[in-house]
């Protein structure tokens, strides 16, 4: 299902597909599926659609959890209970929550990843996927997930201060973690992606910590998108549409999306320089409302002389590996990011 990892991209509009996949079309016609990857459709239909917004925050917040038609087998390891560890906010700020994944206490010179949860930028809170504590127990690894104070509660600086304190934390104290210093990776999902594409740029600003790797799937990042930068025909359909993306993007930013009121700095695809940051895995659908922004990011990263693994899954939505895990492209994807994550941190 893969291409192979030495096809790196070449330029800013350059697509890598997964072979073997249909191609994505535009959505249409009676069947609203019909040009979903078929072995992500079941789980697809499950799921109910409601488009955030400042009326039903609350209820997509507490919506119910994502049922499966075909649920991946779960370990023991993905049920174990997650320690709690409150880790020293910033100057002036609160102290942080993060739950953490202990791969092999009391090893020296290991791995650690500082991991954003996904949610629009307004909802989630912090965790760590299935198959990241499984490659965190395999290779020794400890992960760190923030539960980052949420917009439009707290905009874009309480965030970035939140998951800085954390990435920050981790450094200061890679001793006592049995953490090398030089391993360190930051990673996340849908708006997790974009708040590790932050901090990635943020860490890079700041000169405190050099990272080792940064883990963009289906990142978002980009303000402009679905509001003064029209949606690629076809994308956006399946769970995060774009008035959803403005919703999100305007409570973090405290200003509206794709304004000029925007705070420059903030938004990782309107960054000019991109050179000396770490090397990255970018991973969207073709038919993920981020495709184009996602592409146009890791172009410019390639630009600037920056090492990216693009994987272009066709026919896959916006979250397809959490929502139909078994499906193969799924399976495919997440083997390829934690062997990328792998390599980054041996």
């Amino acid at each position: 299902m893969m291409i192979d990892r030495r096809d790196i991209l070449k330029g800013a509009g350059a697509a890598l597909l997964l072979a073997g996949a249909r191609p994505a079309l535009a959505l249409g016609g009676a069947d609203r599926f019909a040009d979903v990857d078929p072995e992500m459709v079941d789980d697809l239909r499950l799921i109910q659609d409601m488009v955030v917004s400042a009326a039903n925050l609350d209820a997509f917040r507490h919506r119910p959890a994502t049922r499966h038609a075909h649920p991946a087998p779960q370990p023991p390891i993905a049920t174990a209970k997650l320690p709690v560890v409150m880790v020293p906010g910033l100057p002036g700020q609160p102290a942080v929550r993060t739950v953490q994944f202990d791969g092999a206490p009391g090893r020296k010179g290991r791995g650690a990843v500082v991991w954003m949860h996904g949610g629009g930028y307004v909802a989630g809170a912090a965790g760590i996927p299935t198959d990241l504590r499984v490659a965190a127990q395999r290779n020794g690894w400890l992960v760190v997930s923030v539960d980052y104070r949420l917009a439009p509660e707290t905009t874009y600086a309480g965030s970035l201060a939140d998951t800085y304190a954390a990435l920050r934390w981790v450094h200061a104290n890679a001793a006592s973690l049995g953490v090398d210093p030089s391993r360190i990776a930051v990673g996340g999902a849908s708006a997790g992606g974009g708040h590790a594409s932050m901090l990635a740029l943020a860490a890079r600003d700041r000169g405190e910590v050099k990272l080792a790797y940064q883990v963009l799937i289906y990142p978002m990042l980009d303000d402009r998108t679905g509001s003064t930068r029209p949606a690629r025909a076809g994308t956006g359909a399946f769970i995060w549409t774009a008035d959803a993306n403005r919703f999100g993007w305007t409570s973090l930013l405290g200003v509206p999306a794709g304004s000029a009121r925007v705070p420059a700095g903030i938004v990782p695809a309107r960054r000019r320089d991109l050179s000396g940051l770490p090397p990255a895995f970018i991973g969207v659908g073709t038919l993920d409302l981020f495709l184009d922004e996602d592409l146009a990011y890791a172009g410019a990263l390639r630009a600037a002389g920056v090492p990216v693994d693009l994987a272009v899954v066709p026919a896959a939505f916006h979250a397809f590996d959490g929502i139909a895990p078994m499906a193969r492209a799924s399976q495919a994807f997440t083997q390829r990011w934690i062997a990328d994550l792998e390599r980054a941190l041996a």
